[in-house]
């Protein structure tokens, strides 16, 4: 951890590497992606076919409930594009891809840079954290017990994916953490 704050050029990132947890994230999260194009596909396959259900179970499965409807497979699709969009946020984060006011960057030096990616990271992105984790928790936590699920014939279990949600911000909040050290290092 010492070694990774006290880095101030990324080398292994601009070399498209990283830490292998991160690799990992992004490879499984890529097969996320394929998963979410193959259920496009066959909602829109379906649908032209006018076939519904399409498949039904004797005992009710986790999430799918006693059936896979078309509506199932629409909530699969926001399910997949939340997850693929929120658990990276963290990584991205941490590889400096994220979205940022690059002309306040023009013609500075490092040391000024680190000071402004500080003020960002303090004054922009810890208040939304601090207000974001406790309100994705409540979310969660409702869903859960209210054991909330389609009421369109749809997806059941919703507390699962929407625990996603603090998960990605929990993520997001560690790298936050890790960067901003890394700043304060760099800001001196």
């Amino acid at each position: 951890m010492e070694e990774y704050l006290a880095r101030e050029a990324r080398p292994e990132m601009e070399e498209g590497k990283g830490s292998p947890w991160a690799q990992a994230l992004l490879r499984a999260l890529s097969w996320l992606v394929i998963l979410l194009m193959l259920a496009i596909v066959l909602q829109v396959l379906c649908s032209a076919l006018d076939i519904n259900p399409l498949a039904q179970f004797e005992s009710a499965l986790p999430l799918l409930g006693k059936g896979l409807t078309l509506n199932s497979l629409l909530d699969v699709q926001w399910h997949l594009l939340v997850i693929v969009g929120l658990l990276p946020a963290g990584v991205v984060w941490l590889r400096d891809a994220h979205v940022r006011v690059d002309f306040l960057y023009q013609k500075r030096s490092d040391r000024t840079k680190a000071r402004i990616d500080l003020l960002g990271n303090l004054a922009f992105a810890l208040p939304f954290l601090v207000m974001i984790l406790p309100a994705a928790w409540d979310f969660t936590h409702r869903a859960w017990r209210s054991d909330e699920g389609s009421r369109s014939g749809g997806l059941n279990d919703l507390w699962l994916i929407k625990a996603f949600l603090p998960l990605g911000m929990a993520l997001l909040a560690l790298a936050l953490a890790v960067e901003t050290l890394r700043l304060l290092r760099r800001a001196k």
